[in-house]
């Protein structure tokens, strides 16, 4: 578990750098790792975030926007951007994370790196998404059913 956190860690960093400056995302990730070590599971891990929370971040925003009321995306600080984005990539396209854990690491996240309302903003932001998603599939699976 260890690593994962760590992988999230990095993840968080390179996407907040990707966020800063105009850099190529595997760029960004090949500068990272030329300075720093890990594991290969670390670094398969905060890639796959990286990447995949990087290059659906139209589709992430977006879903973000929609469940955060009284809140641009521009307007969140960009620890708090990031963490949402990787959170919100984590719950779309890794089913083999249990979305607890998902929650439960970008708001521990929050907390580390963020500001001391972080880890509650990101708390109420991704119940939302949570339930917005949980809400999609459910009515994927009654509609499925009915049609079967």
């Amino acid at each position: 578990m260890h690593q994962r956190r760590k992988a999230r860690e990095v993840a968080l960093q390179v996407l907040y750098e990707l966020d800063v400056l105009n850099i190529d995302a595997k760029e960004a990730i090949r500068l990272f790792w030329n300075n720093f070590q890990a594991t290969e599971d670390s670094k398969k891990f905060s890639t796959l975030l990286i990447e995949g929370a990087w290059d659906n971040r139209e589709q992430i925003d977006n879903l973000i926007r929609s469940c955060s009321e009284h809140w641009s995306l521009e307007r969140m600080s960009r620890v708090d951007r990031n963490i949402l984005r990787m959170a919100v990539y984590e719950l779309l396209y890794c089913p083999n994370i249990p979305p607890k854990v998902t929650l439960n690491e970008a708001i521990d996240l929050g907390k580390m790196y963020g500001s001391e309302n972080s880890g509650s903003f990101i708390n109420g932001i991704l119940d939302a998404v949570y339930l917005t998603l949980y809400r999609e599939t459910m009515k994927q699976d009654v509609n499925g059913s009915c049609n079967s």
